[in-house]
C-alpha cells in the first residue's frame, strides 16, 4: 500500500491494493488511518462488481440505506447513480457533505466510478477541517458552542404530487425529523476541529436571532467556494474515491450532461457529532499542510500564506 500526497492541503493517491480481494485488519486500519490524515483517498483501476463494493463498505463499518437515492433492486444499500440524456443529474451540484439530515450521519462515502464520460463530471471536494483553519478567531469564538438544524427539505421536489409519493414523503418525515448538530464538530479520531454546516441540508443556526444566523450562515455556507480548500477529482471507468464525510464537503459537476455518467456508491454508518470546546491554544491555528513537512530540497518552493486581514494591513 502506497500513500501518495495529491493536494497541498489534504488528499492522497492510494495504490499498491486490488480491493476486489478480501481486505484483513491492518490494511483497513493503515487505510484508516490514511483517511484520517488526508480525509479523501483516491485510488485507480479498480474492478468492481456490485458485491465487490458491498463486501468493500461491509469492511469498514455497517452500511447505510439512503431513503433518497436510487438503490440497486437486490441490494438497497448500493446507490446506482445512471445518468444520461434521458435521466439528468439532479441536487449534486451543490456543496454537501453526505446525508447530515440523520442525528448519526455517515463516517465514511465511497464512489466508484463504473462508465465516466471522456469530458467533465468530475467532483470537487473541501476540506472544511481547513475551512475552519482559516477563520479568524473572533469567529471562531463567536461560532463556538452554536448548533445548527438540518433537513432534507431539497429531496422533498423529488416528490411528485401524487397521494402515494406524499404519503411516502410523510413517512420520511417521520423516519428522520430534523436534528441539530453543531456548527463546529471535533472529528472523533483526529481530536480537530471541523466547520460542520453545509448548503443542502444546513437550515438555520439555533441559538441566534433570525436575521443574524442567518448572515452568519450565509458566510460560513461560502467557504468551500475557497479554491486553497478545494481538491477535484477526474473520473475514469475504475475509479474509486473515498471520503471521510466528517470532514469535508462535494460538489459533483453537472458539466457532463448529456454525456453518460454511471457510479455506485455505499456509505458507512457514523457518530452523534461531538461539539467543539475551543482552547485558547487552537484559536491560533492558521490554514497549514498537515503533512511531514517539506523536504529540504523543496524549501525553495514559493508558497501562498494565508493571512487574517489585520495582519495584511500590517504587513
Amino acid at each position: 500500500m502506497d500513500v501518495t500526497r495529491i493536494g497541498p492541503v489534504f488528499g492522497a493517491r492510494v495504490a499498491g491494493l486490488d480491493l476486489r480481494a478480501p481486505i484483513d485488519g491492518q490494511t483497513i486500519a493503515s487505510i484508516k488511518g490514511a483517511l484520517a490524515e488526508h480525509e479523501v483517498l483516491v485510488f485507480r483501476e479498480q474492478q468492481l462488481e456490485a458485491e465487490d463494493m458491498l463486501a468493500l463498505g461491509r469492511g469498514f463499518g455497517e452500511l447505510l440505506t439512503h431513503p433518497f437515492s436510487p438503490s440497486a433492486a437486490d441490494a438497497p444499500e448500493l446507490i446506482v447513480f445512471d445518468n444520461h440524456n434521458e435521466n439528468p443529474p439532479t441536487l449534486t451540484d451543490v456543496w454537501h457533505a453526505d446525508e447530515t439530515f440523520r442525528v448519526a450521519p455517515p463516517a465514511v462515502t465511497i464512489l466508484h466510478a463504473l462508465i465516466s464520460p471522456p469530458l467533465g463530471g468530475g467532483t470537487t471536494f473541501a476540506s472544511m477541517r481547513a475551512a475552519y483553519e482559516m477563520l479568524s478567531d473572533r469567529m471562531k469564538l463567536l461560532i463556538s458552542g452554536l448548533t445548527a438544524r438540518h433537513d432534507f427539505g431539497r429531496f422533498g421536489s423529488l416528490f411528485p404530487d401524487t397521494p402515494e409519493a406524499l404519503r411516502r414523503l410523510h413517512e420520511i418525515e417521520l423516519n428522520f425529523p430534523p436534528p441539530s448538530h453543531p456548527v463546529v464538530r471535533i472529528h472523533p479520531e483526529t481530536g480537530k476541529p471541523v466547520l460542520y454546516v453545509n448548503r443542502h441540508f444546513t437550515r438555520q443556526i439555533n441559538e441566534l436571532p433570525e436575521e443574524e444566523g442567518a448572515a452568519i450562515l450565509q458566510f460560513l455556507l461560502t467557504r468551500p467556494a475557497v479554491p486553497e480548500l478545494q481538491l477535484t477529482v477526474e473520473w475514469t471507468a475504475g475509479t474509486l474515491v473515498m471520503w471521510d464525510n466528517r470532514s469535508v464537503q462535494h460538489y459533483a459537476r453537472h458539466d457532463y450532461f448529456p454525456q453518460r455518467r454511471r457510479m455506485q456508491r455505499v456509505t458507512i454508518s457514523g457518530d452523534v457529532p461531538a461539539a467543539d470546546a475551543p482552547s485558547p491554544g487552537r484559536l491560533t491555528q492558521r490554514l497549514t499542510v498537515h503533512n511531514p513537512p517539506l523536504q529540504e530540497e523543496d524549501a525553495a518552493v514559493p508558497r501562498r500564506q494565508v493571512l487574517r486581514p489585520f495582519e495584511r494591513a500590517n504587513s
